[in-house]
């Protein structure tokens, strides 16, 4: 039997790290400063794990030989800094499974188009008969994914709270779809902070890994000049990128250079519309080619694959009016691509927790596209504020049925009803998850 370890939070990344814990070996304590599930208890029960719930026991913690944090945890916490006071490290989830596995990892990581990127290149990769998971920030975390099948290759996406406390975590190809201020509250409301911590995906890459960015992103580019020079660069976008390895979109062709070979895939048939789509489609066919996956099997990826749940999905049309469900949409950047994707006037639900969003970048769109707002949260002042110097109709609610109801009646024939909210869900709804299953009930309930 190996050491303890103590494992701080028992949500998906906490639960996750447990069960690999133990199966790798180790005597494993959870402590969690909230009441752990029933379901999370019943199954510590069953393989054993000691746990504590409602409390943290600084005592018996500081006594494990790892103690890995769970992503939601801030790491400027006092249980946090009290640790590190002591001289002991706190690692990731991620981190943790990283050490259990020998596996080839994609991270993918972005302040938007994280979720779809890694989605699409799971499809592409699971359909050219690769043995692929996905996992991280979606679906079963990393550490329980190891603990139930260790795949040949894994697809991670991965937030920034995530890479906190990564030390030796190293993918073999790293993703960064976009940077714009996002969970700026998490870091003391500094943009520079926030893009360090979004770059600990390439801390320790090598020159013979890459590093697949887009490169229309002024501020993402700027930002791997500073954090990204010791990593083969792979980067995309509409504006002709430079180097050995790029990535385009001409004339609906997809255009890859990998040194003096050129590939091409047509986009005609490519079932995600929008121009942010053809970007998160560059990123996954780059990551499929260095991989060496078939042109055919890419073709025929780009073509089946479909979008994912809550991230502009259309739920239903009603009386010629189309209900869009974007509730992934968490901060004005992905907010952005959902409006700018419109192609009629809407009525926009937006609000929740704020999470230091500037909205002046939406004013042309809203301007152009938007003939009403519904506000859906408990503090609706900002966006009020800054739209309605260009938005006659906002109306305020704090429920997803009589938000979707006030949309009804303002939308008129060939309009958009588009819940895309820009801010986090938590201060009516469990998750965004919540937030879009609700509107989809409500919209069925019209």
């Amino acid at each position: 039997m190996k050491g303890l370890v103590a494992i701080l939070g028992s949500g998906e990344s906490g639960r996750g790290a447990a069960i690999l814990a133990k199966k790798v070996g180790y005597r494993v304590f959870v402590s969690d400063s909230n009441k752990i599930i029933r379901k999370t208890k019943l199954l510590f029960k069953k393989l054993s794990i000691d746990y504590e719930e409602n409390r943290h026991s600084i005592e018996k913690i500081i006594k494990a030989e790892k103690i890995i944090k769970s992503p939601g945890i801030d790491i400027k916490s006092d249980l946090i800094v009290d640790i590190k006071k002591r001289g002991i490290d706190v690692i990731s989830e991620i981190e943790f499974g990283f050490l259990q596995t020998d596996s080839k990892i994609i991270g993918v990581t972005g302040s938007n188009g994280k979720t779809t990127t890694a989605t699409m290149i799971y499809h592409i990769l699971k359909k050219s008969g690769l043995k692929v998971a996905l996992a991280g920030n979606i679906g079963k975390s990393f550490s329980e994914s190891i603990a139930e099948q260790n795949h040949k290759i894994y697809v991670l996406e991965i937030s920034s709270f995530q890479l906190d406390n990564i030390m030796d975590f190293s993918a073999d190809i790293s993703v960064i779809t976009s940077i714009s201020p996002d969970h700026l509250d998490r870091y003391n409301y500094d943009f520079d902070e926030y893009i360090s911590a979004k770059f600990k995906l390439t801390l320790n890459q090598s020159i013979n890994q890459f590093l697949i960015f887009n490169s229309d992103d002024k501020e993402l580019k700027k930002a791997v000049k500073k954090h990204a020079q010791n990593v083969t660069q792979f980067p995309y976008g509409f504006n002709s990128p430079k180097g050995d390895f790029t990535t385009t979109v001409k004339k609906k062709l997809i255009i890859i250079k990998e040194k003096k070979n050129i590939n091409m895939y047509d986009t005609l048939n490519f079932s995600l519309k929008g121009r942010h789509n053809l970007l998160n489609a560059m990123a996954a066919v780059s990551v499929a080619r260095l991989l060496k996956v078939s042109n055919k099997c890419i073709r025929d990826s780009l073509i089946s694959f479909s979008n994912i749940e809550h991230r502009l999905e259309e739920v239903l049309k009603i009386q010629n009016i189309t209900y869009i469900n974007d509730s992934k949409a968490t901060n004005v950047n992905a907010t952005f691509y959902a409006l700018e994707s419109m192609q009629g006037q809407t009525v926009w639900i937006a609000g929740g927790i704020d999470k230091g969003n500037n909205y002046m970048e939406l004013l042309p769109l809203v301007r152009e596209k938007v003939k009403s707002i519904v506000c859906i949260g408990l503090d609706n002042e900002k966006i009020i504020e800054s739209f309605s110097p260009v938005v006659d109709v906002l109306v305020e609610t704090q429920s997803m049925f009589d938000a979707v109801k006030i949309a009804h009646k303002l939308a008129n024939k060939k309009d958009y009803v588009l819940l895309s909210p820009a801010c986090a869900s938590f201060d009516l709804f469990k998750n965004f998850e919540d937030r879009g299953n609700q509107f989809k009930k409500a919209v069925r309930n019209l």
